[in-house]
């Protein structure tokens, strides 16, 4: 069964009359936690769209950034997209629901970060509204002040990124802390941790963006201090 059949499956209950914010609460365990981090990408990246005014970017494109959606499978997406941009529940209480669905400060949250800004980065410009709503979510998720920034370096453009906030630390971590740093951020990138934290295999991109990420930033920090 594919992530998108999951999805729709997950969602027939709207046609019961539940909003797409209750459905994340059965969907906690696999393969439906695959799901469930699908529904939440998109649900917040929608959340996101309204937030930056944009309501002519293309969304899908947006969507491929993070996700591998066969064209057979569109219509699906599109559907989850419609529905959390017309849901008149606010962002806050799909983040609460998110976070209730992974537990708070779950590591797949922070991959769940990494998908909204790839979506937040897919015109080309980060809005400040993108910022603040990024930030407010973190904030639900659990995510500190720190690991927010280290995940904003990596996608966000305005200069060049800091490879210390790329990495958690600072300019003045001795730098077999940093190698140790480097080194959990590459385990943590492995295709197979993201799956075991719940990101489906059509999401796997994320693992390519963030393991280039945290190796461009321990070069520089290693050739810095040769």
């Amino acid at each position: 069964m594919s992530l998108w059949t999951r999805i729709t499956d997950a969602l027939s209950a709207l046609t019961s009359g539940e909003s797409l914010s209750e459905v994340f609460s059965r969907l906690r365990t696999p393969p439906e936690r695959s799901a469930g981090f699908a529904i939440a990408v998109i649900a917040l990246g929608a959340k996101m769209a309204k937030a930056d005014g944009l309501v002519t970017r293309n969304e899908v494109s947006a969507f491929r950034e993070v996700f591998t959606i066969p064209p057979e499978e569109e219509t699906n997406a599109a559907r989850v997209f419609n529905l959390a941009r017309q849901d008149v529940a606010g962002f806050e209480q799909y983040a609460e629901r998110i976070a209730g669905m992974f537990g708070r400060a779950d590591p797949a949250l922070c991959d769940l970060m990494e998908g909204l800004f790839h979506i937040a980065m897919a015109d080309g410009q980060y809005h400040p509204n993108e910022d603040a709503f990024l930030e407010q979510v973190a904030g639900i998720f659990g995510i500190d002040e720190r690991r927010f920034k280290s995940l904003r370096a990596r996608f966000v453009p305005d200069a060049a990124p800091d490879p210390y906030e790329v990495l958690g630390v600072t300019p003045d971590t001795p730098l077999p802390e940093i190698r140790k740093a480097w080194r959990a951020e590459v385990r943590a990138s492995h295709p197979d941790q993201l799956i075991a934290r719940g990101v489906p295999e059509e999401a796997l991109k994320l693992a390519e963006k963030q393991l280039i990420a945290v190796n461009r930033a321990w070069e520089e920090i290693n050739a810095g201090r040769a």
